[in-house]
């Protein structure tokens, strides 16, 4: 079916304090009608998009919508009115006449995913005349009097949904309310209902979060930053040579050998190691610095101890364990057997996921003759 996308970017951004219209508001580098465009780009085939932008800002908003859409092909950007229904009237304007289902987007919702608008889609397509994105309200809900501040009796939230958009329509239907419709609508939906229609609902997208506070500019600028500010990493590697009589102690488990890895406590590489990258994320110095063998009471101790207390200092200083990486380097003992066991114990130990693996040097350097074993290993940690 041919489908036309508006995107409504028409807003003042009067509430966002914004010298700009709101869908002209950068977000990590992008407007926030570059944004919304990203999930219209996503759809296959593209489909024709009408923009609706302030009179002053139409040819900003063809150069933007160029710049994600490629060219101009199937693109039309049109000036809005003075209220929502009448930008949208506008858009509706512009529509290919082929059209068969109009999608409605607010650019103010701009990491809005593509699954949402193929959901609403999907829906028109079966046959819906007209649908709308919905979350459930998790929230009390109470009606409130605005000028006395009073409230009532909580409103029964099973009965309720947040809507959102893309809203979704049967073309020849949309056109058909909107040529009989007065006054102005905040949800576009509202405009079939007033002729009557059904209009049913399916899943929203917690990430199509409305832009309409200074706030919700920075919850959506930290889902799109990589590595939230309150993330660390570190990095951790051990090595301890073989030697006859000792036991061989790997991950906190206990192999059957003649030998073992040597050491001040019982030389485990692969505890030593997350140990060391635990304390290198939360910037507490190293292994050596806390445990090192100059240090006689931890003659023979077992490396378990070493993490227990360096995981008690990492939540002392205010960090939290996320997940942990680690990668043990030799010939003996082969891990793959117990890997998966040795994984969910550490994860236990940490009270985080630690993921296991194990690799040989094919024959180079100390490992690779059999003369010790080593391990590397990376730590995630989020401070609070």
């Amino acid at each position: 079916m041919t489908i036309s996308v508006i995107v409504v970017a028409a807003g003042s951004g009067e509430r966002l304090g914004s010298p700009r219209p709101k869908a002209f508001v950068d977000l990590a580098g992008q407007t926030l009608l570059e944004h919304s465009l990203q999930a219209v780009r996503g759809l296959s085939p593209l489909p024709q998009v009408v923009v609706v932008a302030p009179e002053a800002w139409v040819e900003p908003a063809r150069e933007l919508a160029r710049g994600i859409l490629g060219g101009d092909a199937g693109l039309s950007v049109v000036a809005g009115g003075t209220s929502r229904t009448e930008s949208v009237r506008r858009g509706l304007g512009a529509v290919s006449t082929n059209s068969e289902i109009v999608l409605i987007h607010d650019a103010a919702r701009a990491l809005t995913p593509t699954e949402v608008f193929s959901r609403v889609t999907g829906a028109v397509t079966s046959g819906a005349k007209g649908v709308i994105p919905t979350l459930d309200v998790v929230d009390t809900m109470v009606p409130r009097n605005r000028e006395t501040g009073v409230t009532s009796a909580a409103i029964d939230r099973d009965g309720l949904a947040i809507t959102q958009t893309p809203q979704g329509f049967d073309a020849v239907t949309l056109r058909a309310a909107f040529s009989v419709f007065e006054g102005d609508a905040t949800d576009d939906a509202e405009v079939l209902r007033a002729s009557g229609v059904d209009v049913i609902s399916v899943e929203g997208h917690r990430d199509a979060l409305k832009v309409t506070y200074p706030h919700d500019l920075e919850v959506l600028a930290s889902r799109l930053s990589p590595t939230p500010p309150n993330v660390f990493t570190g990095v951790g590697i051990d090595v301890h040579r073989f030697e006859e009589g000792e036991s061989l102690v790997v991950g906190g488990m206990t192999f059957e050998s003649d030998r073992g890895l040597a050491g001040h406590s019982d030389g485990d590489v692969v505890l030593h190691a997350i140990t060391d990258a635990l304390l290198s994320a939360a910037s507490l110095g190293d292994l050596g610095t806390h445990f090192g063998s100059a240090r006689p009471e931890n003659a023979g101790v077992s490396s378990s101890v070493f993490l227990e207390t360096a995981l008690e200092m990492v939540r002392e200083a205010g960090y939290s364990p996320q997940s942990v990486a680690v990668q043990y380097i030799g010939n003996d003992p082969r891990l793959g057997a117990v890997r998966e066991q040795m994984g969910k114990q550490l994860s236990e130990m940490v009270g985080a996921p630690v993921h296991v693996s194990a690799t040989t040097t094919d024959g180079l350097g100390l490992t690779g003759r059999g003369e010790g074993a080593a391990a590397i290993a990376q730590a995630l940690v989020v401070r609070h």
